[in-house]
């Protein structure tokens, strides 16, 4: 995937990113992780590219059995926005079964990239 991708993981940001070692799961995500892998998705209301992005990322998820799309409001949870580093939308982070964040990347993804970056995670 595009933009700013790195596999440090979740935690609170400093200047050199989030920590890693922070594994995110259903409470944080708002939604049950996929078994295999999840796209986790963080949007804005009046965010352009965030529509071509969770149509892509839908997709991906359909394509490939045990994976799920999740989409977060970034406005309704800056707690976790900030706990991430999330500084624009959207942002896409690739987690793996266990919820670590294996890729990361802000902007809307291409197709492939999304294919591509879920591979490290599976």
């Amino acid at each position: 995937m595009r933009g700013d991708e790195d596999g440090r993981g979740a935690g609170a940001a400093g200047p050199d990113g989030p920590r890693p070692g922070v594994r995110l799961g259903a409470a944080e995500l708002g939604a049950e992780p996929g078994e295999r892998a999840s796209l986790v998705q963080f949007s804005s209301a009046f965010c352009q590219p965030c529509r071509a992005t969770r149509r892509i990322l839908a997709e991906v998820a359909a394509l490939v059995e045990g994976v799920e799309h999740i989409e977060i409001d970034a406005e309704a949870r800056l707690e976790l926005v900030r706990a991430l580093g999330v500084e624009k939308t959207p942002t896409v982070l690739v987690l793996d079964a266990a919820g670590r964040i294996v890729r990361r990347a802000a902007g809307m993804p291409r197709k492939a990239d999304v294919i591509a970056a879920l591979g490290a995670a599976l």
